[in-house]
């Protein structure tokens, strides 16, 4: 580490580093490979925000004060311009409810592949200390920042607001894109121009963060928000517990913009020689619209934040809406045996194979007794990794191993590990039965880690771990908090999460794990680093699901979005959609099946089996590759469409799915991106059912003209006549020659 005193700062022209940071009088300089932010770091002043956006070379830094006009402190803190909105609000010792920081001292870091710089201010009066931290990495477009937050004072500090970071946006026609929704209807888009006021994106749910609401905005700078041009800012703040984003639209020139931990009901008392460190934000800026911020999130989440993120995911079979709890050892094989004939990797048997003395049939019994149901399965786990073995894929297994059911010896023995309010009963919910377990409390951390310890000591085969989480936390208290710390709930249940998940990552480093939490309820990179994916939804349907992987997809790449094959009706919406189209939409994301296959015809199985074996060809370019947004469904213009494009531009997989039937429709022709305009590309359809190939089946176009033209895409299937029905949708994969 080198420690760098302000005077350092100060010396016009000084380079400090090669690795992307450089301060010349009191400017410091963080740059990624195409961006840059500055702030304004004088030792004995307040710390200043100047810039974030494109990348600046030397020259622009030294005149940058001459087109300056932002004025903004780069972490407000709350007490001497009460009006204003602040990042921090602190109750001193004493009681004084005013903080005033300055700059101490800045220090820096050069890793491999980041370099970091820590700001350090101190309050004027009080033994009291922030750390503005910032993380610039050197291979990907994405800058972090974090703040820690340390007292020295000789008692407590109340901390009351604590954001992690704050941005200044400059106004104009900037317009948000955000993502809401409900259980069954996760990730929905949502785009509006930013007006005076303030606009406020939370989660209070304690357990899951990204159900009605995500962690994660992008600010598109020029106007209405367009895909592929346009100057867009994207922020995500990675953290699994309640959140809170706030813009203030103020009588200034900016947008205000803070992001952190949701400080409601969640005043913290800071012990003296006590730091809180706040979660990261991430932070990204690209001119190629809101794809491109999207393409450098995903470049930064699989390099970094993903747990794997540099392998490939198995397409595999779940057994939920196939079999529900109906679980025993022959109807687990027959599904072994039906994914293994369609080319699949990986069966994962669902919720119903456990209880002791109560027995898991439905949704209000056993969780907490992760015991092996023999009246289901009379040779055990033991027998089913048999019979896996036999058919050659792997196995995995159903958790939730955060929750107890009232009806459970777990909760016979210890009620006093559950999440409820002193004096009060406990709120209890799915099934009438379900509550939470207290992670704040270190022996429920050791019972959680011990359920996954437990099975993969026991059965190391175990290659997956579907991780559910199907209770919001419903009424507040702690028994394991002391009286006067029962606001802290919530931050100890997510550090104790932290604790666990590190401890199981620490002794099973090759586990694959999904994050389910009634569906989409984990889908924030607070989560990822512990986790391979996600449950993008319970709703399995394959219209509705376009909705929700194209918002999804805003910040979270293919390989993490499990996508899957199911019945038609469909369980959820009850609507009837051909296999085709259920297929080329699970395709856009990792593939798999949540199905009962015997139930298939045996022409439905073989165009699965076709639809597996061109997943496996296009899965590197999927899962690895760059995400070019092409028409949106929320545009209702009767037609979606993306595409993937691998890194070296030699290979694409173009989707389009018609949203809706009319007679006499025009739909658009869609216009390809991120192709090599010098390059050919030979087309091929994956998925035929027509009875005849498309007219430029097989034949190669210039990048060229696939970008300025397209291909026009015929709006339905030319079938057998019983085979017609109002639906039609295509896959397209490119290959350069």
């Amino acid at each position: 580490m080198k420690n760098m005193k302000a005077k350092v700062l100060l010396v016009a022209g000084a380079s400090l580093f090669a690795s992307g940071v450089w301060a010349q009088e009191q400017l410091v300089r963080l740059s990624t490979p195409e961006t840059s932010l500055v702030i304004d770091a004088p030792q004995g002043g307040e710390l200043k925000y100047v810039y974030y956006g494109t990348k600046l070379g030397d020259a622009d830094l030294k005149q940058i004060d001459a087109v300056r006009t932002c004025n903004h402190a780069a972490y407000p803190v709350y007490g001497m311009n009460t009006p204003a909105e602040t990042a921090l609000s602190v109750c001193h010792a004493d009681g004084n409810m005013s903080t005033q920081l300055v700059v101490e001292s800045v220090a820096t870091t050069d890793g491999d592949k980041t370099t970091e710089v820590s700001v350090r201010l101190k309050d004027k009066v009080y033994p009291f200390y922030v750390n503005v931290c910032y993380r610039a990495y050197q291979d990907v477009d994405i800058i972090e920042t974090w703040t820690e937050i340390t007292n020295e004072e000789k008692k407590p500090v109340v901390l009351n607001q604590f954001a992690s970071a704050y941005l200044p946006i400059r106004r104009g026609n900037v317009w948000l894109s955000s993502l809401y929704g409900s259980w069954a209807n996760e990730g929905r888009l949502a785009q509006e121009p930013l007006e005076p006021g303030m606009k406020v994106i939370k989660n209070k749910d304690g357990v899951r963060n990204s159900h009605t609401a995500h962690a994660e905005v992008m600010f598109s700078l020029d106007g209405r928000p367009q895909e592929n041009v346009g100057r867009t800012i994207g922020a995500a703040l990675c953290y699994t517990g309640n959140y809170k984003l706030r813009i203030d639209t103020d009588d200034s020139e900016y947008h205000q913009f803070f992001a952190g931990i949701n400080e409601d009901n969640s005043m913290y008392h800071l012990q003296k020689g006590e730091t809180f460190k706040t979660p990261v934000l991430a932070l990204t800026y690209s001119d190629e619209g809101l794809s491109g911020a999207s393409r450098n999130f995903h470049r930064w989440g699989r390099t970094y934040k993903l747990a794997h993120g540099d392998k490939p995911r198995k397409i595999l079979l779940n057994s939920w809406e196939g079999v529900y709890f109906d679980i025993n050892q022959q109807g687990m094989e027959q599904m072994m045996a039906d994914i293994e004939s369609m080319g699949g990797e990986l069966f994962v048997m669902d919720d119903g194979w456990f209880g002791g003395k109560y027995q898991r049939n439905t949704d209000n019994s056993s969780l907490g007794d992760w015991v092996v149901d023999t009246r289901k399965l009379p040779e055990g786990i033991e027998g089913l990794l048999r019979d896996a073995k036999k058919h050659h894929v792997g196995f995995g297994i159903w958790i939730e191993p955060e929750m107890s059911n009232t009806t459970s010896e777990l909760y016979e023995k210890h009620p006093e590990w559950i999440v409820k309010a002193p004096q009060r009963d406990p709120v209890l919910g799915r099934g009438g039965t379900q509550v939470v377990l207290d992670l704040g409390n270190p022996e429920v951390q050791d019972f959680v880690f011990g359920v996954v310890d437990d099975l993969m000591s026991k059965y190391p085969e175990i290659e997956y771990i579907k991780w559910d989480a199907n209770m919001a936390i419903m009424n507040h208290g702690s028994n394991y908090l002391t009286a006067d710390n029962q606001s802290h709930m919530y931050i100890e249940y997510h550090r104790g999460f932290e604790s666990v998940c590190n401890r199981i990552r620490a002794k099973y480093p090759d586990l694959t794990i999904q994050a389910c939490a009634s569906g989409g309820g984990r889908a924030n990179w607070g989560y990822l680093p512990w986790f391979d994916e996600f449950w993008v939804s319970d709703n399995t349907d394959a219209l509705q699901r376009i909705y929700m992987q194209w918002g999804t997809s805003y910040f979270f790449p293919a390989i993490a979005m499990a996508s899957h094959i199911s019945s038609a009706p469909n369980h959820q919406v009850f609507r009837t959609v051909p296999i085709k189209y259920r297929i080329d939409v699970a395709m856009s994301g990792r593939l798999g099946m949540e199905i009962q296959p015997k139930n298939m015809t045996e022409e439905e199985k073989e165009i699965c089996r076709k639809a597996i074996a061109d997943y496996k060809m296009i899965r590197p370019v999927v899962q690895f590759g760059d995400i070019y947004r092409l028409v949106s469904p929320y545009d209702r213009l009767g037609v979606a469409s993306l595409m993937y494009t691998s890194p070296e531009k030699d290979k694409a997989v173009f989707y389009w799915w018609k949203m809706e039937t009319f007679y006499n429709q025009h739909l658009p022709r869609v216009r390809m991106a991120g192709l090599d305009p010098a390059k050919m590309y030979r087309v091929k359809e994956l998925n035929r059912i027509d009875n005849e190939p498309l007219p430029f089946e097989g034949k190669a176009y210039s990048g060229k003209f696939l970008m300025e033209n397209g291909l026009e895409i015929p709006y339905t299937h030319k079938v057998d006549y019983h085979k017609l029905n109002d639906y039609a949708s295509r896959v397209l994969y490119l290959e350069a020659e």
